[in-house]
């Protein structure tokens, strides 16, 4: 489990890190053109953060009900990969493609360790 707890906690806090970088060096035209739908879309991966963070904090000692909870933050995390990468392909942005194809993978990884019971 140490795998998925510490690569969960990392790409939680870089996904808060990540988002306040954008927002405060304004770089979210978004806030400005599509304003409900970025607060959804900011909700959801904030959301996700959390729970990608909880999920290192609560693996600490594995019970199925944690190893649930977790695989459904890697859900949460595979959606909002797939959703935001969609965003940059149309901008074609390649750099930010690979990172997100990268997520998705260790995503994926994580899935199978926790229905597996974990390594």
């Amino acid at each position: 489990m140490k795998f998925v707890r510490i690569s969960s906690l990392v790409i939680g806090l870089g996904m808060v890190g990540q988002w306040l970088f954008f927002l405060l060096t304004n770089n979210v035209p978004e806030i400005q053109t599509a304003p409900v739908s970025i607060s959804f879309h900011l909700t959801i991966e904030l959301l996700t953060a959390l729970i990608l963070i909880s999920v290192f904090f609560l693996l600490r000692e594995t019970t199925e009900k944690k190893r649930y909870f977790a695989v459904y933050g890697q859900g949460m995390l595979g959606y909002t990969v797939v959703n935001s990468a969609g965003y940059f392909a149309q901008s074609g942005d390649w750099m930010f493609l690979i990172m997100f194809s990268l997520l998705l993978c260790v995503s994926v990884v994580n899935t199978l360790k926790l229905m597996r019971g974990g390594i």
